[in-house]
């Protein structure tokens, strides 16, 4: 199973506190020891929301909205795509963690869809599309 790990935004990432050279150690550590347990597939952490926007959509029209976007609950600081094989191991990752802002901070797992999820909606023709898409991901360098 895949899982999305979000870091949830709180008021100091999203005023552009950076992490301390300690919490960027300890995070390296951390990361270093789920990449090697096979658990980590990728992660970054997010600029604050006054460096994004958000796209509303409403029928086919579309309005750009730029942040920053005022409630913080509701933001990601940063992400982590796992492959555990429970939800139940996600969280003992998680609950091994260091405290990823100075301050109190949540972390919320999402299981990420997978192709047999979507049933006969997800059509051989549609697998095949997925796949090439996917392949072609893997094959893409790095940036």
């Amino acid at each position: 199973m895949r899982f999305m790990v979000l870091v949830k935004a709180t008021a100091d990432s999203e005023a552009g506190l950076m992490p301390s050279e300690q919490l960027l150690a300890d995070m390296g550590r951390y990361n270093e020891e789920l990449v090697k347990a096979g658990v980590m597939l990728a992660g970054e952490g997010l600029h604050p929301s006054s460096k994004g926007v958000r796209v509303a959509f409403s029928g086919s029209g579309r309005r750009v909205i730029d942040g920053p976007f005022a409630e913080t609950k509701e933001l990601v600081a940063g992400f982590w795509i796992w492959q555990c094989a429970s939800l139940d191991e996600a969280i003992a990752w998680v609950k091994r963690c260091p405290n990823p802002m100075p301050g109190d901070s949540e972390i919320e797992i999402r299981q990420i869809f997978e192709a047999d999820d979507f049933g006969a909606a997800f059509t051989p023709e549609l697998r095949e599309q997925e796949e090439r898409l996917r392949e072609q991901m893997a094959g893409k360098p790095a940036p």
